[in-house]
């Protein structure tokens, strides 16, 4: 029988970009086209085998301990996490970042998109006299995984960037602060570093005005810091982790150091946002789970967690990057018009076709019939007031390159290919 759903539930529920891209993630790993499927979208970390020995390493350590295993599986933790993880982390931060900060300062959560959702119904939204608090997104495009979580419409309120060309087929993001006015509904100013989908990085200065502007609005930057420093640490640029205050709100993940399946997420605030954060999570699931902690804690106090991201995580990627551009470089050559967001940062390439004469959305469902999964770019440009007149939003694609090389390198071809089809047949 037909039900009459909520407002609030119809929103959760909707079929909108981050529920596709998922789904898709999920078929193309493990379900009926695990092994066919060229997966070029997503945002799987690769299985580095480092990383991998050292998580067998440490989960058999915790099977060892009897007490400490049967401890771990059968209590809840505090809302806020474990209390011995949050000093743990706490203490990599003022060792590697010289952060004055404190476990008190510290909550986990279910995973980084959990702590996403609790801080923009935190910052976004009506307040309590009705009044629409706005979250700006000072550069688009930004992570598909936003998107949906506001539960008001107009609640985003993104920007546009500035576009610099480089050779033939490169090009960067800038913020145009030219353009970045913060009126007196915004919440919250929000920004990754690294960029998922482009692979950018702000600068250093870049992120010193944007604070500046925050504080001069008496409101939050939060920064999501899922690929960055100091942990997984995939940045391939000159970039300074920006220095400690109670206006930063920082959102760490165990995900992209190689554990997305232990749903880990931090935040690093003042203690009054991290006491709301642990309020919410005990509303809404009580805890967290105990496991990604101990995984990553001990692990965290010996230093060999950020010897792993320095040593190996980050020349991983890197290398993969200069793999990725280089196989795409010699698949499109000077086939049709294409461009390449500068590769500085996190797990893909940001393409550019300036000439595509269909949506990226048909051209993803034109790949997934050649057995090629790729993310359009028009989930990544919500927020614009203007997006219908920009084409710039219509006409990029995110790929991966945590993928196999054999995986990327026939993903590429089946792309070129479609591509060369779709522009002789215009």
């Amino acid at each position: 029988m037909p039900f009459r759903y909520s407002a609030v539930g119809k929103k959760l529920s909707a079929r909108v970009g981050i529920v596709e891209l998922m789904e898709d993630l999920g078929e193309a790993m493990s379900g009926a086209d695990a092994g066919t499927m060229r997966m070029l979208g997503g945002g799987n970390p690769a299985a580095v085998p480092e990383a991998q020995h050292l998580w067998r390493r440490r989960l058999t350590e915790i099977l060892s301990d009897a007490d400490g295993c049967d401890r771990l599986l059968v209590n809840y933790d505090g809302p806020a996490g474990s209390p011995i993880f949050r000093e743990q982390l706490a203490s990599c931060l003022k060792q590697e970042l010289g952060w004055d900060v404190s476990a008190k300062n510290v909550a986990i959560t279910s995973g980084a998109q959990t702590a996403f959702f609790q801080l923009f119904s935190l910052f976004g939204g009506p307040d309590e006299n009705g009044r629409m608090q706005k979250i700006v997104l000072p550069i688009t495009p930004e992570y598909i995984g936003y998107a949906d979580q506001l539960l008001n419409e107009g609640e985003f309120s993104a920007r546009r960037p500035r576009l610099e060309l480089i050779g033939d087929h490169q090009f960067k993001y800038h913020i145009d602060f030219d353009n970045l006015d913060l009126a007196e509904d915004v919440g919250a100013v929000c920004v990754s570093r690294p960029t998922n989908p482009s692979g950018n990085v702000i600068s250093d200065d870049e992120l010193t005005q944007l604070r500046v502007l925050a504080r001069q609005r008496r409101v939050p930057l939060i920064v999501d810091n899922a690929y960055g420093q100091p942990f997984p640490g995939a940045v391939f640029t000159d970039a300074s982790p920006p220095a400690w205050d109670d206006n930063l709100v920082m959102v760490l993940s165990l995900s992209k150091i190689g554990l997305p399946g232990l749903r880990t997420g931090i935040v690093v605030a003042s203690e009054e946002i991290v006491d709301r954060i642990a309020a919410m999570t005990a509303v809404v699931g009580l805890a967290n789970n105990n496991i990604g902690q101990a995984v990553a804690g001990e692990l965290l106090a010996s230093g060999e967690l950020l010897q792993l991201s320095r040593e190996v995580v980050r020349p991983f990627y890197e290398q993969k990057s200069q793999l990725a551009q280089s196989i795409l470089a010699a698949q499109f050559a000077d086939s049709f018009p294409y461009r390449v967001h500068a590769s500085e940062g996190a797990f893909f390439l940001w393409l550019w076709l300036p000439e595509l004469p269909i949506p990226t959305r048909e051209l993803y469902e034109r790949l997934k019939q050649r057995n090629v999964l790729v993310v359009p770019g028009e989930y990544f440009f919500y927020g614009l007031e203007d997006q219908s007149d920009w084409p710039h939003s219509r006409q990029c694609v995110r790929v991966t390159f945590s993928q196999s090389e054999q995986t990327i390198t026939e993903g590429l071809a089946e792309m070129a290919d479609e591509l060369r089809r779709i522009h002789e047949s215009r």
